[in-house]
């Protein structure tokens, strides 16, 4: 239900902008690239659904091996107390934790390409035990807000695109972006907690919160001592290491416990194709509908006023040339991620916004692509408070990161 109406806000909206912009304002080239828009974030969906295909029948294949090998029981014990509190409905060995805590890990880690198809494969299990089909179940809700909330300990790719547009220290945004996401997950895990009526005092959520708590301020405190290089070198040996590991690691347990790995996987891959399939439908209509958002101008009229607000009350404004960024972070990832690269551009890679933007990127994951993504592979329509407990995660993390940003960088 709520993707529904923010679907019709984003076209409504969009064409009264439109209207305005060419009635008052005579710009003839509105409508036109409003709908070429429309076409090319049609063709964009397709692809990358299309570009999905692999990379889904190659880990769902994987996962499966990993299902039959034991791996699942694995995960469970080792976070099932945990699990269990966050996830009550789903009661104890559920097939859902092991791809639960596989997509939390690659996200962790910035391995999108890891993360999206074990990210499916845990809405698949949690599916199969929610007796209302077309409505999310409460553990879909937090697994999908934890996920939207992004936490990454390496952001590679964003220490990648700052390296080559010249940044003089491209990993100096590493602890704000870990900061701001780690308050971004806090968020998220305590809204939902708030709805679904979770104890988050419980000794149990407080012991293994505390010990993430205690790992993450122990691996800043080991990067804030290396030389840029080394980190940027060590995050990517490690990520590709890990990542390899976990495929060996499953084939192995598979062979101990005397499974046919090859068929398991040609069994797993077949679903892999099949929900890449079913997924092109949801993903193209949401970026449909925010990419003529963005081609009306809202988004531009949006920063304007902002700024004119914080401006107005004595509130330091510098930061809002970033707000695009902020503001297409829960929509698109590549739509922010092509505006982190356009003001770093523009304003320099080691300028305030330069640094402002790669932390908001960084901050928190894209909401509504997730949404749409994760709900559409298993058919859910009626998301309830997802979205909102969502971008309740969104926007404490991208507050934290621009907050960051100014304690680090101003």
């Amino acid at each position: 239900m709520a993707l529904n109406y923010i679907w019709i806000f984003f076209f409504l909206s969009a064409f009264i902008i439109g209207l305005v912009r060419l009635i008052f304002f005579g710009d003839t080239e509105v409508f036109p690239a409003m709908m070429n828009s429309t076409f090319e974030m049609a063709k964009t969906g397709f692809e990358i659904s299309l570009g999905l295909t692999g990379v889904l029948t190659l880990w769902m294949g994987i996962m499966k091996i990993g299902e039959k090998g034991g791996v699942v029981a694995v995960f469970a014990r080792l976070l099932g107390p945990f699990f269990n509190k966050l996830f009550p409905e789903l009661g104890k060995n559920h097939p859902a934790y092991g791809p639960i805590m596989m997509n939390i890990a690659a996200n962790m880690l910035n391995l999108d390409n890891a993360a999206t198809p074990v990210g499916l494969q845990a809405m698949k299990e949690m599916q199969e035990s929610n007796p209302h089909k077309e409505r999310a179940s409460n553990a879909q809700i937090m697994f999908l807000v934890l996920n939207a909330s992004g936490l990454t300990i390496i952001p590679v790719s964003i220490m990648v695109y700052r390296a080559q547009l010249g940044a003089a220290n491209p990993s100096d945004i590493f602890i704000p972006i870990l900061i701001a996401t780690f308050f971004s997950t806090l968020a998220g895990l305590i809204s939902v907690a708030i709805y679904q009526k979770i104890n988050l005092f419980d000794k149990v959520i407080l012991a293994y919160l505390g010990g993430l708590s205690a790992f993450v301020i122990a691996l800043i405190w080991w990067f804030s001592t290396l030389e840029k290089e080394m980190v940027t070198q060590i995050s990517g040996i490690a990520s590709n290491v890990i990542l390899f590991s976990v495929i060996i690691s499953f084939i192995i347990m598979g062979v101990i416990r005397k499974v046919n790995v090859y068929d398991a996987f040609i069994d797993g891959a077949k679903e892999g194709f099949g929900t890449a399939i079913k997924i092109i439908p949801y993903l193209i209509a949401i970026l449909v509908a925010t990419g003529v958002f963005r081609e009306s101008g809202a988004m531009e009229w949006m920063v304007s006023g902002f700024t004119w607000v914080f401006n107005t009350v004595g509130i330091n404004a510098d930061f809002t040339p970033a707000l695009p960024t902020a503001f297409m972070k829960p929509l698109s990832g590549s739509g922010a991620r092509g505006m982190m690269v356009d003001a770093m551009t523009q304003y320099g890679a080691d300028s305030f916004i330069g640094r402002a933007v790669c932390t908001i990127q960084g901050s928190a994951d894209t909401t509504f692509y997730i949404l749409a993504v994760y709900f559409g592979s298993v058919g859910i329509k009626n998301t309830r408070y997802a979205v909102v407990c969502g971008l309740i995660a969104d926007f404490v993390g991208i507050t934290a990161a621009i907050l960051m940003a100014y304690l680090f960088f101003y």
